[in-house]
């Protein structure tokens, strides 16, 4: 299939891969230092060309330009992080077990090219320039990304920045391209030479896409963030401290107008708990009514809020749950349900226990810890889980913790859910349906172990051996830790080149 190459690394899908095949031997083989090198350029351009990618993206998707704005500092802050993941590398796990008979050395090999699958909602932070490409160029994976159809302009514009970085920086622009059209999202994954796909998205999509790349003759790793409910849970002493509780709650429901994946989707509050609940919908009923990102997402929220409003053992606390669905973009009303743990978990109520994306949640009341400890269990895994307590609290939160830890990637302590700072212990990820591989993160330095596989080479000649594995018992330069006979230490091994 031939789509028009009007920027840059835009073309069909055989031409892009193939490129991208023939980069990656070369990122490979550049070195570390000058990877890291091409990725703070790319977060340098990103940052030249703020205004007008901005502005194009205000434009296609009617975010607000401040939080656009925020959004570019985030994305090159991410891309100059994983150049310090790049430069310290630990992320190759450079292992070495010696013996008189030969010693054994295993590092970290980068897969290949990957096709990255964008989101809707973070056009830059989980875009073309987002926490997957900047992930998989740090592993030395070329990225063949699939334009967003939300925000075809904004794709553009940012893949040219970055393979302009790319050539400032003496790399081959083709680390980076990208093709456009549903068609060639299907021929992408299933293209012999793409090693991994990288998706945030949808449960329908993602699981389509999982599938082919499980189909193939041989099959490859789907590495999708879907749907996820992100329960907050408030305890009983928490609750009777209303105003302490209502702004973490109302950021975790309505940041972005609820069009984030760490949205608190339900929330849990004891049974006697009116002053909280009627201070949360009175907050919520004079809350802003947001445009949402496109018409499809505008018409799948009206859909999905009037139908779990009619769902038995559901009452409107707050907002229009009768809108019919249309197909105009918005804005729309925030909305709050309310059940009971019993309704939560009645069969035919299966919807209050998914994902609907935009400024809804659903406040489940609890007559116990002990009922509300039968209701978490049975919840599908999550992003992120919230709790909210006080010091009187804690001996029931020990409980929650237990059962949450187990349901959810990240369990946050009195802070919304919504928040996700960027750094080397960030866990963005969890069980299916929130993640497809529950073992990894898509944001935060772990996330480049997604993009590699491991190699040994055992009793080889130092002279034969990569820079990674050639030890300081070689005479080579420091440049990387290594566990050497099953201990980490200070020693290091390898080049940094």
């Amino acid at each position: 299939m031939t789509h028009t190459d009007r920027c840059g690394g835009l073309g069909d899908v055989t031409d892009v891969v193939e490129r991208a095949r023939r980069a990656a031997p070369v990122l490979a083989g550049m070195g570390r230092a000058r990877r890291a090198q091409m990725l703070e350029t790319m977060a340098g351009h990103l940052e030249q060309a703020r205004a007008e990618l901005v502005a194009t993206a205000a434009a296609e998707t009617a975010l607000d330009a401040a939080v656009l704005d925020a959004e570019v500092t985030r994305t090159a802050d991410q891309l100059r992080m994983f150049a310090d993941v790049v430069r310290e590398g630990s992320f190759l796990e450079t292992t070495i077990d010696t013996a008189p008979s030969g010693d054994v050395r295993r590092w970290l090999l980068p897969l290949g090219p990957v096709a990255v699958f964008g989101a809707s909602n973070f056009p830059f932070a989980y875009g073309v320039a987002g926490g997957d490409t900047a992930s998989a160029l740090a592993a030395a994976c070329p990225v063949v990304v699939k334009e967003h159809p939300s925000h075809p302009r904004t794709c553009r514009a940012v893949l040219a920045v970055l393979r302009s970085a790319a050539a400032s920086a003496g790399v081959t622009p083709d680390a980076i391209g990208m093709v456009s059209g549903f068609q060639a999202g299907v021929e992408l994954v299933t293209h012999p030479d793409i090693a991994a796909v990288g998706f945030t998205g949808s449960v329908a999509g993602g699981r389509a896409l999982f599938d082919l790349c499980a189909a193939r003759a041989v099959p490859i790793p789907f590495y999708g963030e879907l749907g996820s409910v992100n329960p907050a849970v408030v305890l009983p002493h928490a609750a009777r401290e209303p105003e302490t509780v209502i702004e973490p709650l109302l950021t975790s429901m309505l940041t972005r107008g609820g069009q984030v994946c760490t949205k608190a989707g339900l929330v849990f509050v004891p049974a006697d708990a009116e002053p909280l609940v009627d201070r949360l919908r009175q907050r919520i009923a004079t809350a802003p009514h947001p445009l949402l990102l496109n018409a499809s997402i505008a018409a799948a929220y009206r859909a999905g809020t009037a139908k779990r409003a009619v769902l038995d053992g559901v009452e409107v606390l707050c907002g229009d749950g009768s809108a019919a669905a249309t197909g105009e973009r918005g804005p729309v009303p925030p909305v709050l349900l309310g059940t009971s743990v019993s309704g939560l978990l009645d069969e035919g109520n299966a919807e209050l226990r998914e994902e609907c994306f935009g400024p809804y949640a659903v406040l489940v009341r609890y007559d116990s810890v002990a009922e509300l400890l039968t209701a978490l269990p049975a919840l599908p895994s999550s992003l992120v889980a919230g709790v909210y307590a006080t010091d009187d609290d804690l001996p029931q939160a020990r409980d929650v913790l237990t059962t949450l830890v187990h349901r959810a990637g990240r369990v946050v302590w009195n802070q919304p859910t919504s928040g996700l700072r960027v750094g080397w212990a960030t866990h963005h990820g969890g069980g299916y349906p929130a993640s497809t591989a529950a073992s990894t993160t898509s944001v935060g330095a772990f996330a480049i172990r997604r993009w590699l596989r491991p190699s040994a080479l055992q009793n080889w000649p130092a002279a034969l051996l990569p820079d990674e594995l050639r030890g300081a018992d070689s005479g080579a330069r420091p440049g990387l830790p290594v566990r050497r006979d099953g201990r980490l230490s200070t020693e290091t091994t390898g080049h940094e080149p």
